[in-house]
């Protein structure tokens, strides 16, 4: 009579866990060639013109960081997401006009403008976040439709209105000192002063990268702008994340015309032309793909520092401003590579 054994089955094998360097981690963050830029141009300047070294200077870099970060961050959210928007440069203008026409030429308190001017940047916004998810047609023909529109209300409306090209002073309006306080003023912090659009910017940076990466809106963001229907499968709201993705970016674009207005006092409705590539590119150089879901907003940060070095470094070292657009192209050439690159190598060691 035989007997047959029988082998007890063997434990299951735990996975292996790979534990990543150091440096593999840090060279899968998307920021990481902005950062690296950014102290290469810093270096620079620092070394080669001796007003770039004063704390006068770093404040005048940072002012010009803000008014260019404070756009960036929702652009940022956006690209991520998946999307476009040519719009903004523009809507800052549009928010700036709107403002300050509703409170003068209505004789109203300032903060009357502030607030409708707010309710117009956001239904913009809302406007081309619904189209581009209603039709279906690309974000960037939606919003550069939106570009010239706006455009031609900026200077039409404000001809029509005010019999110029430029908007009235509204320094003497109930409410302006208390805007200005909120959206223009300094702030001194004992070894220098900085304008409150560098602390607002700072806020909205952190609060945008909280939301990125520890909520669950964040998690949304990526998987739309990573692959939507996908997303969509698996119970991702597509269609109110993409939407409300654009109406972040209209906020942004009217905090910095509420800036604007109360910083200058006085604005010209054919200004922001262009603007609109600058945020992108700052965005691009901090690390976000033009293919979408994946990027950083403190890389888009530091992408607005970047140029916002450039910008006052050029003329701290004597340099001659005209190159400045070679300079803008030649680096978003090289983000382009350099977050790709980031991007495969983070792909292949994970």
């Amino acid at each position: 009579m035989s007997t047959s054994v029988v082998t007890p089955p063997s434990p299951a094998t735990e996975p292996v866990r790979v534990q990543r360097s150091l440096v593999s981690r840090v060279m899968a963050r998307p920021e990481v060639g902005a950062l690296v830029a950014a102290v290469a141009i810093f270096l620079l300047f620092f070394a080669i013109a001796e007003p770039f070294r004063t704390t006068a200077a770093l404040s005048t870099v940072l002012y010009a960081s803000s008014t260019i970060g404070i756009v960036a961050v929702g652009v940022a959210l956006l690209m991520i997401g998946g999307e476009f928007d040519l719009s903004t440069g523009v809507a800052v203008t549009t928010a700036s006009l709107a403002s300050t026409m509703i409170s003068f030429q209505l004789s109203l308190n300032a903060w009357v403008g502030v607030i409708v001017s707010l309710l117009i940047a956001l239904g913009i916004g809302f406007v081309n976040g619904y189209l581009r998810m209603r039709t279906g047609i690309p974000s960037f023909l939606v919003t550069l439709s939106t570009f010239f529109m706006l455009a031609g209300i900026n200077l039409g409306v404000t001809k029509l209105v005010t019999g110029t090209v430029a908007t009235p002073n509204p320094s003497e309006l109930d409410g302006f000192a208390s805007a200005e306080a909120v959206f223009a003023s300094d702030i001194p912090l004992g070894f220098m002063t900085v304008n409150i659009s560098v602390l607002w910017w700072i806020v909205f940076m952190l609060v945008a990268t909280w939301i990125l990466l520890r909520t669950r809106v964040g998690n949304w963001i990526f998987a739309v702008g990573g692959n939507a229907d996908s997303a969509r499968a698996v119970g991702v709201p597509v269609r109110k994340t993409k939407i409300g993705l654009f109406m972040g970016v209209a906020f942004t674009t009217w905090f910095l015309g509420q800036h604007q207005l109360f910083e200058l006092k006085v604005v010209q409705s054919g200004v922001g032309v262009g603007n609109e590539f600058i945020y992108i590119i700052a965005a691009v150089v901090g690390g976000c793909l033009l293919t979408g879901g994946y990027g950083s907003v403190i890389g888009a940060a530091l992408g607005a520092f970047i140029f916002g070095m450039t910008t006052q470094g050029i003329v701290y070292a004597g340099w001659d401003p005209n190159w400045f657009k070679t300079f803008l192209g030649a680096m978003l050439l090289l983000a382009v590579l350099v977050n790709l690159y980031v991007k495969n190598y983070a792909s292949t060691r994970r």
